[in-house]
């Protein structure tokens, strides 16, 4: 780092260890910023879109991850510069706000940065840039207002839902399934939605998955699933109309608090106690009985004696359900959690139609299912694949399509995807910057040309000739002044959109162009980066 020198030619120090640190300012500053959130966006570039190509991430510990999911790409991929974190970040707020769009968003940002950095070579100052950025943002979130449609669905209209969450499962792995995997995920959504206030609590959608089988087989299920089996093998599997009783309570005598030593010395007293511990055993299947639970769901385990007593009483258990299935399962039945056998009462019953337990294959795997539930605002999407990877990639990618769902609940606001929202943007951004007369408009036009990389994405992963198909589908859209023309990736004949049911949400898309903005505005507007020199 330079060091400072006062009229004398002393040197002064003003940073501690300042001789150990290094120094970049300005432009020397700026560009290698640019050029890490470049690289993370050349990383997305090729996953973009239905014929995106798929990444395999492999963690420290020798775990394997395969999946075209912008966020869990960068969020897996360990990254260490400064600015390359901020595109990790930037991918994960679009994963929390919307859900989708995770690469797009990240490509867009990237190329914001490209040619942001091309403008800085002209010498233009990068706050005007960012201004510019800032100004062409909104013309084009405006835009999208326009261009957007919005549609009507019912609980019993949900095709335009399902072909929305289709867009958004053709560019996953599972995209042979997703027609079927679209109607899961929208009935599942409909199912806890609260259509009058237009709210969705995912959290009521469990998703559960099993390795065996095949993709097809993914169910969704009116009730719960647990990956347990009863605690005796001799226990009914299949219980009608069943009133559950749920514990957070273990099935063993109390232990005190303190320390405490029992001096046991003839055999009439260890005959008391075991009589005593086994009264213990007796009262809480009574109590259980008393109130008429015809199952019993334990958070804890219990020893062997409670086990083969509850056999013996015709009370059926499941033990070591953990505490986020047991808050679902209350959801689902209508009970409440008990946590100490004094306070069981009939009014704490969770009711189900239909409890039983299923095997799984030739592995001798066990799952309960819940079903028939009195509240069916709790449900599971039961997954099933060849491999442990497939099943964690379906998971993620029936996250974005609830997601999805989620989103068009609240805002039933579409445009039409196939980066014709893009490409119409551009021209219009384009044309806007004819009306700012400083030096704004070379960043608004800057932004109308990075706005065509996304199209551009597309176009070269499906194995098209990139430029001339975009400026083919541009010029279509600025002649018959049609905003659904985009790329059409999957080879079907038509550019419109409309006519490929190709659809995205409108907050998914205006989400993705202002905080792609505001990440690159907070890039250009370091002039200065001072770390610690590496040894």
């Amino acid at each position: 780092m330079a060091m400072p020198f006062d009229e004398f030619g002393r040197p002064f120090i003003i940073l501690r260890e300042q001789e150990q640190k290094t120094r970049l300012r300005g432009l020397d500053a700026q560009k290698p910023n640019i050029a890490a959130g470049k690289a993370v966006a050349r990383i997305l570039r090729t996953s973009l879109g239905p014929k995106g190509m798929d990444k395999v991430l492999q963690s420290p510990d020798g775990e394997v991850t395969i999946t075209n999911d912008g966020a869990t790409i960068l969020e897996q991929m360990d990254v260490d510069n400064k600015i390359a974190k901020l595109m990790v970040e930037l991918s994960r707020s679009q994963d929390y706000e919307i859900g989708d769009g995770t690469t797009g968003v990240v490509v867009m940002a990237g190329a914001l940065l490209e040619h942001a950095h091309k403008l800085l070579e002209r010498g233009i100052h990068p706050i005007r840039i960012a201004e510019g950025y800032e100004m062409a943002s909104r013309v084009a979130v405006d835009h999208l207002e326009c261009i957007s449609h919005k549609f009507e669905f019912s609980a019993t209209n949900v095709e335009s839902l399902i072909h929305t969450c289709m867009t958004t499962l053709s560019s996953k792995i599972v995209n042979r399934c997703k027609r079927s995997l679209a109607e899961i995920a929208v009935k599942a959504v409909l199912a806890v939605a609260d259509l009058e206030r237009k709210d969705v609590n995912l959290d009521l959608i469990k998703v559960e998955g099993k390795v065996g089988g095949k993709l097809e087989d993914t169910e969704l299920i009116y009730g719960i699933v647990v990956d347990k089996d009863m605690s005796h093998p001799q226990m009914p599997k299949h219980i009608e109309d069943a009133k559950i009783a749920i514990l957070t309570c273990p099935f063993e005598p109390p232990k005190p608090k303190t320390k405490h030593k029992v001096d046991i010395d003839t055999v009439e007293k260890f005959q008391t106690l075991r009589q005593q511990e086994q009264k213990y055993f007796d009262d809480m299947v009574q109590k259980c009985k008393d109130v008429g639970a015809t199952l019993v769901i334990c958070q804890w385990g219990f020893d062997d004696e409670a086990n083969h007593l509850l056999m013996h009483r015709d009370l059926p258990a499941v033990r070591w359900v953990g505490g986020v299935e047991l808050e679902l399962i209350a959801i689902a039945t209508g009970g409440r959690i008990v946590p100490r056998f004094q306070e069981l009462t009939p009014e704490k019953l969770g009711k189900a139609g239909l409890v039983r337990e299923k095997a799984f294959g030739t592995t001798k795997d066990q799952m309960i299912y819940i079903e028939h539930c009195a509240n069916s605002r709790a449900v599971t999407i039961f997954i099933r694949g060849g491999n442990k990877m497939m099943i964690e990639e379906t998971k993620r990618s029936l996250h974005d399509a609830l997601c999805v769902a989620r989103n068009l609940i609240r805002n039933n606001s579409i445009v039409y995807g196939g980066g014709s929202a893009e490409i119409s943007c551009s021209i219009a951004v384009d044309a806007a910057a004819d009306k700012y007369p400083g030096v704004e408009q070379y960043a608004i036009r800057a932004f109308a040309d990075a706005l065509d990389a996304v199209p551009m994405a597309l176009a070269e992963n499906s194995g098209l000739q990139p430029i001339e198909t975009l400026s083919a589908v541009k010029s279509q859209q600025i002649k018959e002044n049609n905003s659904g023309c985009g790329i059409d990736c999957n080879d079907v004949g038509t550019n419109d959109m409309r006519e490929q049911n190709v659809f995205e949400t409108l907050i998914g898309k205006q989400q993705q162009i202002l905080l792609s903005t505001q990440v690159v505005k907070m890039i250009l507007k370091i002039d200065d980066v001072i770390s610690p020199s590496e040894f």
